[in-house]
């Protein structure tokens, strides 16, 4: 893209602040990091076969390993509506919206039963192939348009963002028993963001605060979120 030329400022600049917050001695307290999208991941199946471009990996291996070494988790933003919706032929929408009932695919002895464990799986693989296995991901953006595009409901919305609460508790299949940080996008509907229809429906929330979905994000608990105008992503975690 036009703008791929700026990649080289990446790690000077992450670099930069992570060097000013560790001069104040919060670097345990506060994690600088940068999040990638899966357009990286030049092969993502099967899932243990994923790796990264050729094409990114000078810039992209010194910032994995920058965060390595400063025990800072990689942020990656995961939507399997995009690859359903691009390939719609190859990948079922219920194995995008964890509602297969079985496994889809089996790799190395493991059975993958929804396209985001699978998606993740390809990003902890590109990691060990580029000898940074250990660097833990945190989902910094998932979600599922309700409107404006091709699988794009209310229903369908609901049905991803609901499973995905329940299902990031858990793991996945190459590292299971350990929940995955994940992050809601988004709080609200864009209604004015430009480009394409859809990217204006990701909210959980419509634009006059009303909720879309009514979802359960463990305990019971019940979300009442009545912030003035606000975008961004909504963490699922119980502790907030």
């Amino acid at each position: 893209p036009p703008s791929s030329w700026l990649a080289q400022f990446v790690l000077p600049a992450l670099v930069n602040v992570f060097n000013a917050v560790r001069s104040v001695g919060l670097e345990s307290q506060i994690k600088v990091s940068i999040a990638i999208d899966m357009t990286l991941i030049g092969v993502s199946y099967p899932p243990s076969a994923g790796a990264f471009r050729g094409d990114v990996r000078s810039y992209l291996d010194p910032i994995i390993g920058h965060l390595a070494w400063a025990r800072t988790p990689l942020l990656a933003n995961i939507y399997t509506y995009f690859s359903y919706s691009g390939n719609p032929r190859d990948i079922s929408l219920p194995y995008a919206l964890f509602t297969s009932p079985s496994p889809i695919i089996w790799d190395q002895g493991r059975g993958y039963q929804n396209l985001f464990d699978a998606m993740l799986d390809s990003l902890y693989s590109a990691l060990e192939k580029a000898g940074q296995g250990g660097l833990e991901v945190v989902v910094s953006e998932s979600g599922w348009p309700s409107a404006g595009g091709f699988g794009t409901s209310v229903d369908n919305a609901a049905t991803y963002l609901s499973n995905l609460i329940r299902h990031v508790q858990g793991g996945t299949p190459k590292r299971p028993g350990k929940a995955i940080e994940t992050y809601l996008f988004a709080l609200f509907d864009e209604n004015s963001k430009p480009g394409p229809e859809l990217e204006r429906h990701f909210g959980l929330f419509s634009p006059n605060k009303q909720p879309k979905y009514q979802l359960r994000f463990g305990g019971g608990r019940h979300w009442d979120i009545t912030s003035e105008e606000y975008n961004g992503t909504f963490p699922l975690k119980s502790d907030m």
